[in-house]
């Protein structure tokens, strides 16, 4: 079911007004079961996944309360570990994996023929694991007690809002709050419903108009150069943000409505003024997970220099290959990591190096890798961006004309995008919504009615997923 959907605006107000009219007490009931329901309206099949790996983490953090030998506690997580990651590599991974021993072993004239598995990957799988795995450590580690209600953890796992691509919750933030008893206030749901409005903005208005172009250049790559892929790569930078923030936008915004506050995921990543910094504000979520998961066990900064930036560079490594089986998604990953390191060298004799354009166009390159269907194409991309440059007129034009872009199409896409980095920019220091809803009546409600009237005009209701969903 697509937060972009007819399905999707018929289910939200109808498990609203259940879950503001029922007692307290039976409120995360209401929630187990419309969170299933929504991740059963893919595939039915699949919910047996989610509901094993929620067991063997329920299990094991009741288990493990339950002894006080840290041998049989370590057993515990080492075996949940296998276990979920066990089944996430399975239905992600495993192909990648034999198609990479064939080519190894033909290296050596080991006659291997690839086989690849043919199963649809189920939706939302590298989110609710790692929420799962967060959830042991941190019961491991005695950071949290372990939930003995199944039924409430079930819940907590597969809260329909963010089940499917995130933000990423931490135990302590969302599941005290399932237990807590929640009282309806306007300004809260207000604030939601305007948090929502804006993430369908972003993905309607702009990631899916803009997603037209990059498909038409980067489906058929090895036909363009110059200007055309690199404004089709600038579009997919916009696409990706838009698509994927306005989610956690909709996410939040959609769990307010019930009372219910969900973490912070994307913070103006573009005006970063370095790489680091982009990753403080970009999927925060999921980069604040491998610190606190992968980056900190392996040593940290509590280790020399050197092994320190090993680790962010494995740490980076890790996290490109949690989006895909893919070694573009590698070649991601090693991009940031190894940026970073670079970053941190020469950001003390190179001030240049760390500005908003700089990091920007950093990472405007870096999603060429995150686009490209193979790591032939990346390149491919990379060698013909900058061909006939040396005329910058003639490869300005020429890239645009391959667009088939009309005026009104131009329009539809430069005006969202300069309210979308208005907005950003606003949020540097102060919350927009917050700022919007403080004017007078009359300037708020000119706002609404010209929001809603260019949102009517230039939406996209086709009803695409969003991107992060293969992940």
């Amino acid at each position: 079911m697509l937060f972009n959907s007819l399905a999707f605006a018929i289910f939200l107000p109808i498990v609203f007004i259940l879950y503001w009219a029922m007692p307290h007490k039976y409120r995360y009931i209401l929630l187990f079961i419309a969170s299933y329901y929504f991740y059963m309206s893919w595939n039915v099949k699949y919910v047996v996944l989610i509901l094993f790996t929620t067991f063997i983490s329920y299990a094991s953090g009741l288990l493990m309360q339950e002894t006080d030998f840290r041998k049989r506690k370590t057993l515990l997580l080492s075996f949940t570990l296998l276990t979920s990651l066990g089944v996430l590599f399975f239905f992600k991974y495993v192909n990648l994996f034999l198609g990479t021993l064939s080519v190894a072993c033909s290296k050596f004239s080991i006659p291997l023929h690839p086989v690849t598995l043919n199963f649809m990957l189920p939706v939302g799988i590298s989110f609710y694991t790692f929420q799962t795995l967060s959830y042991v450590i941190d019961v491991y580690k005695k950071k949290v007690k372990p939930e003995s209600n199944f039924i409430r953890y079930a819940a907590f796992i597969a809260f329909f809002p963010q089940l499917v691509a995130g933000p990423i919750e931490r135990t302590e933030n969302l599941l005290p709050q399932l237990k807590r008893e929640q009282f309806f206030t306007y300004e809260k749901a207000s604030y939601g419903l305007k948090l929502m409005a804006w993430g369908f903005f972003k993905k309607l208005v702009i990631a899916d108009t803009v997603g037209v172009y990059v498909e038409q250049i980067y489906s058929e790559s090895h036909y363009y150069n110059g200007f055309s892929l690199f404004l089709a790569t600038l579009f997919f930078t916009i696409q990706i943000y838009c698509d994927f923030s306005g989610y956690s936008d909709i996410a939040i915004g959609c769990s307010k409505l019930f009372g219910i506050d969900l973490m912070t995921n994307f913070k103006s990543p573009y005006f970063s003024k370095s790489l680091k910094e982009f990753w403080g504000r970009w999927h925060i979520s999921l980069s604040s997970w491998f610190r606190d998961y992968v980056y900190i066990p392996l040593g940290g900064n509590r280790v020399s220099n050197i092994k320190k930036q090993f680790n962010l560079t494995i740490t980076f490594l890790v996290s490109g290959l949690w989006h895909g089986a893919n070694y573009t998604f590698v070649l991601w990953g090693l991009f940031h990591g190894v940026g970073q390191v670079l970053e941190k060298a020469l950001g003390k004799w190179f001030s240049w190096f760390q500005n908003r354009v700089v990091t920007f166009l950093l990472v405007v390159l870096g999603w060429v890798f995150f686009r490209a269907d193979t790591v032939s194409e990346a390149f491919y991309v990379f060698r013909h961006m900058c061909s006939g440059i040396t005329s910058p007129v003639t490869y300005v034009l020429n890239g645009i004309r391959d667009f088939h872009m009309t005026g009104l199409d131009a329009f539809s896409v430069i005006v969202p995008v300069i309210v979308l980095f208005v907005y950003d920019y606003v949020a540097l220091k102060e919350d927009p919504i917050e700022k919007i809803s403080a004017l007078s009546k009359r300037k708020r409600w000119t706002l609404y009615y010209g929001f809603m009237l260019f949102f009517l005009l230039f939406a996209s209701f086709n009803a695409t997923e969003f991107v992060y969903f293969q992940f």
